[in-house]
């Protein structure tokens, strides 16, 4: 505990709404270089790329990345087996799997690429699960069991671990969750996922879920399978369904770098890292955190909005006199802990940032003073005046370049 910790009053951890920490360790699926990439907007990174972002994940300590859907052949086949091949060589500790259709087809690509790399490789079989999917598709019920029969069958047959997927899990009638799990499992799936495909889940109904499916496992007297939280953006909730998900009794969620993904995009992982960081939930290191989403940014191209929490451009940077003033108080006493902290709910050195104070129309001569010295020069009262007025004329804040002016 820090000797300032006192000086804040966390009302987060008071009252009865409670976020109560799982008993289990939280785990995390990293999906941004496969469902991530379903993005109308995303450019597909290079191989190359793609393994530097791997390499981040890892150093954030996530536990699992998946790497690709080789059914899909082509490319993505190829790619896939380069990312299981790099994860192997330089001995990453995140672990890897796939996603596939319940086809065999499907599954038969993941099996080729673990023989060829040695690498363990957890197939993920999705099928939609939806009354309205169901109908849209001509499926019948019995139709999906046999589907998830055949395909687990298969995979479990040729070694693969396998987590059951099903598509729109918060729109699916409980019932035919209920036969289309306990059927997965007992040709053996060791993980379920349950997915809010189309982003129609409220907390409330993401807790009613999970806990309808956890009673469907515990009448069974299944124990041994662990549950997954697979998330979307369209209502904006995907970050807190995530750790209301959590909270019910799931183990491992799901998310994507920024967010991105097909539609408005998943649920974003930063976002989610952030905030059971927060929380006191997760230990991880997460200094490469703000690394982690600039690389994805440029090589997916998909740029940060500058008000973006935490990784934004502006998210720890002020001109406000007010504000900069207690941050330059704070850095005068040597102390960045209480910087970071005494105008932001975020500190900024836990996620790879720093304070940045900046000079505009709302600034003091604070800003101007700490500005100056933070780059060496003399805080002369002429120049402070010079740029001061400058900042007043101003519409937005000043450039380096229009400041260095004023100096010389």
């Amino acid at each position: 505990m820090h000797e300032h910790e006192s000086l804040i009053y966390d009302w987060n951890a008071q009252g009865d709404f409670g976020f109560r920490r799982p008993a289990h360790r939280v785990e995390f699926d990293d999906e941004t270089l496969r469902d991530g990439l379903q993005s109308p907007s995303v450019h597909t990174p290079t191989v190359q790329q793609k393994i530097e972002i791997l390499h981040l994940m890892d150093a954030m300590g996530l536990d699992t990345a998946d790497i690709g859907l080789p059914g899909a052949g082509g490319v993505v086949k190829e790619d896939t087996l380069e990312l299981a091949r790099a994860m192997a060589r330089d001995r990453l500790k995140i672990a890897a799997n796939c996603a596939a259709r319940t086809l065999e087809a499907d599954v038969r690509p993941i099996a080729e690429i673990v023989q060829k790399t040695g690498r363990a490789i957890e197939a993920c079989l999705f099928i939609g699960s939806s009354p309205i999917r169901r109908y849209a598709e001509n499926w019948t019920i019995e139709m999906m069991l046999e589907h998830t029969r055949k395909s687990v069958s298969f995979a479990a047959q040729q070694g693969l671990s396998v987590m059951y997927v099903t598509e729109d899990t918060t729109r699916a009638h409980p019932e035919d969750l209920r036969r289309l799990y306990l059927t997965a499992i007992e040709c053996g799936a060791k993980r379920i996922c349950l997915c809010d495909t189309c982003g129609h889940a409220t907390p409330n109904g993401v807790f009613a879920l999970v806990g309808t499916v956890r009673r469907f496992l515990e009448e069974a007297g299944i124990r041994d399978v662990r549950l997954d939280f697979h998330g979307h953006m369209d209502r904006g909730l995907g970050v807190w369904n995530a750790i209301t998900a959590l909270m019910a009794g799931v183990h491992r969620v799901h998310g994507t770098a920024l967010g991105i993904g097909e539609r408005v995009g998943n649920a974003p992982m930063d976002e989610i890292l952030v905030n059971l960081k927060l929380l006191g939930w997760i230990e991880n290191d997460l200094t490469k955190l703000y690394e982690y989403c600039r690389k994805v940014s440029e090589h997916t191209r998909v740029p940060i909005p500058h008000g973006y929490p935490v990784v934004g451009k502006d998210a720890f940077e002020t001109a406000t006199g007010v504000h900069a003033a207690a941050v330059i108080k704070a850095l005068r006493k040597g102390d960045r802990w209480l910087a970071d902290r005494v105008y932001s709910g975020v500190p900024a050195a836990d996620f790879g940032r720093e304070q940045v104070i900046t000079i505009g129309p709302m600034s003091g001569k604070s800003n101007i003073v700490w500005w100056l010295e933070k780059r060496g020069l003399p805080a002369k009262e002429e120049v402070v005046n010079a740029i001061f007025e400058k900042a007043k004329q101003s519409t937005q804040l000043l450039t380096e370049v229009e400041i260095m002016a004023c100096v010389k």
